[in-house]
Parts: C-alpha cells; structure tokens; sequence
C-alpha cells in the first residue's frame, strides 16, 4: 500500500499534536511540580523569614541532640546526681525570658493578662515538666545516649493517644500504623538489651532506665497534649509571644519544683565534690552543666519558632530526624555500642515517623 508523502510543512502543522505533555504524575512532572512550588513559597516571605527559619531548624538539630549527649558525658565521668540533671534542663529558662521581653517592645503589646485557670495550669504543667526530666534523668544515667534517644521517640505515640483523647485531634490510618511500627521498634531494641549494657550498670537498673525512659516519654507526651488544651481552652489563640509566654512561665515553676528537690536530695552541696573527682576536670564538670542548660533551651526555642514559623508538621519532620541524629552522634561521639538490633530499631523507627508525617499531612490538606 502506497502512503502519501508528508510534506514539510505537514509535517510542522502536526508538530504540536504530536508532542504530548509530560505526565503530571510522571516522575520529571512531580520534580516540576515540587520545583514550582518551592519557588512560589520562597517568594511568598521576605529573606529574614528564611534566615529565622533555618537557624531554628539548626537549632533543633543541633540543640537537643547536643543536650541528650552532654547528659551521658556528665553520668560518665562521674556524675551521679539525677537531680542536678533534671535541674540543668530547666535552668537556663532566663534565656527565654530575656528573648520574650524585647518582643513585647517590637510588637508593641502587652504580656498575657493571668488568671487563677492559667496560673494554676502553668503549676501543673510545670510539676509534670520537673517529673518528666527526673525521669529521663534516670533514663540517660543507665541507658546509652543511642538507645535512649531511640526509646524516647515513643513520646511520639503517646502524645497521639493523649492529643485524640484530650484534644480530638484526628487519627487516620497512617497515624495508627506509624504508633504500632514504632512500638515494634521498642520491642526490638527490648530483645537486644544485652547487648548495650554499661559494665558497671546492673540489670535491674537497666530495666529501670527502659521503664523510666518509657514513663518520661508518656508523660512528655501527656504534657504536649495538656499544653494544647491550655491554647485552646484558656487562651484561646496561638501566636509566637503567647507560647513563648507559656514556655517561660512552665519552665519557671519546673525549676522552682526541680530546685526544691535539688535542696532537699543535697545535690547542690555535692556539686563540688562531685566536680573534684570529675573525669575530665573541675572546669570540664561545670562546663558540661551550663552547655547542658544552654543546650536544652536553644532547642526549645527552635521548636517553638519553627511550630509558629512553618507548622507542627515540619516540627514533627525534624524531631524525626533528631533521633538518628542523636543516635549516629553517640557512635561516633560516646563510643556507643551499634548492634544489628538497633540498625534495626532505628530504621523502623524512621519508618514509622514518615507514616505519622504523611498521616499529620493528609489531615492538614483535609483541613
């Protein structure tokens, strides 16, 4: 069968019908997509937006991670009080406070007028805060910094249960299989405990530092649900004064309960003979006490600029990412011990909070 010739000029008219368009759901459309969406949301806010941001984030990664680390130096040259260690996270509260004032000034507003409801709030959740860092306290003293951290990351789920029961906060399938993947990770790292031990660390007290890590990640998470309530019920709005308010007044009254028990257990009146026989040296010793202070708050400060700058979902991206991060830093840093069990745990780990990511995500763009 004979086909007629195409002419050039055809051949240029048929050009255009010819040549489909990339698929939108192709992978050079998606990185399209993703590339222009990028790009519009940059020129949406002015450079400084960006500058505040990515310290934040640095701050974050950086921070708590860095507090997580001093902690289990402070245990292992020597340091023996709890208490002194669940009062250093709570210490360097002034630093929010001397940020929060001149914001008052450039925002030209006045503090947040207390009643008896948010005073006695701020109490309660300052007493739950004082708690929880004892209890971690106890968990870094027995536990390596790696498979603390990692144990930790359960907060996760308790902060969903608590945040459904007390907030309605919605739960979706993603949501529910990243609490049930992460509880598997702590089933595995449960089967390799031997394998992590510290030598001079009994196996009750190893046990113990898996309960308290466990019961300080429940309590953490019930604090963040409770913190929550108090924006939705007392305050009514959420702007970056009014949680830096509340990050100040908690951690005020957690440090006023953690010193009462500081006073009373007698650390302060060991903190010197503590740092006389300190590993690394006096100077090193109270060093590791201010860093573990600045630490803890910088982090504080960057998940709260961060929740107010972008959202609770990048928030909950790069608490994710802080778990290796502190994991890997251990290794390398402490010497910690890296079994096949907890690769292992770390990984599902990772894996379960993508799934609680993509779930908080679907219920945003739902929203």
């Amino acid at each position: 069968m004979n086909l007629p010739l195409l002419q050039p000029e055809a051949m240029e008219s048929m050009e255009p019908d010819t040549l489909s368009p990339i698929p939108s759901d192709s992978v050079v459309g998606r990185i399209s997509k993703y590339k222009t969406m990028i790009t519009e949301a940059y020129k949406s806010k002015p450079i400084p937006y960006w500058i505040l941001l990515f310290i934040s984030i640095i701050a974050m990664l950086v921070a708590f991670p860095a507090s997580g680390i001093l902690s289990r130096v402070y245990y292992d040259n020597g340091g023996q009080s709890k208490w002194i260690i669940s009062w250093v996270a709570v210490a360097g509260w002034p630093i929010t406070a001397l940020i929060l004032l001149p914001t008052y000034i450039v925002n030209k507003t006045i503090p947040t007028p207390l009643n008896l409801k948010l005073i006695l709030s701020y109490i309660c959740l300052g007493f739950l805060s004082a708690a929880d860092n004892l209890m971690y306290a106890y968990a870094y003293a027995y536990l390596p910094a790696s498979t603390a951290s990692l144990v930790a990351s359960s907060s996760l789920v308790f902060s969903t249960l608590f945040g459904y029961l007390l907030v309605k906060n919605k739960v979706n399938a993603s949501i529910i299989n990243a609490i049930v993947v992460i509880t598997a990770a702590l089933t595995i790292i449960a089967l390799d405990s031997s394998s992590d031990k510290y030598p001079y660390i009994t196996d009750s007290q190893y046990i113990m530092g898996y309960v308290w890590d466990i019961l300080g990640s429940a309590l953490h998470g019930l604090i963040f649900a409770l913190s929550e309530l108090v924006f939705v019920k007392l305050l009514g709005r959420r702007s970056f004064i009014v949680v830096l308010e509340q990050q100040v007044m908690v951690s005020l009254f957690g440090f006023l309960f953690t010193t009462v028990g500081v006073i009373v257990s007698g650390g302060f009146q060991g903190m010197a003979s503590e740092a006389s026989t300190f590993k690394s040296g006096q100077s090193a010793y109270y060093l590791v006490l201010i860093w573990s202070a600045i630490t803890f708050q910088f982090g504080v400060l960057g998940g709260t600029a961060i929740i107010f700058l972008a959202s609770t979902v990048l928030a909950g991206v790069l608490n994710a990412v802080r778990t290796p991060i502190t994991s890997i830093a251990a290794v390398i840093l402490l010497h910690d011990p890296m079994s096949g069990f907890k690769i292992l745990s770390l990984l599902v780990t990772i894996w379960g909070f993508g799934s609680y990511i993509y779930g908080s995500s679907m219920d945003t763009k739902s929203s």
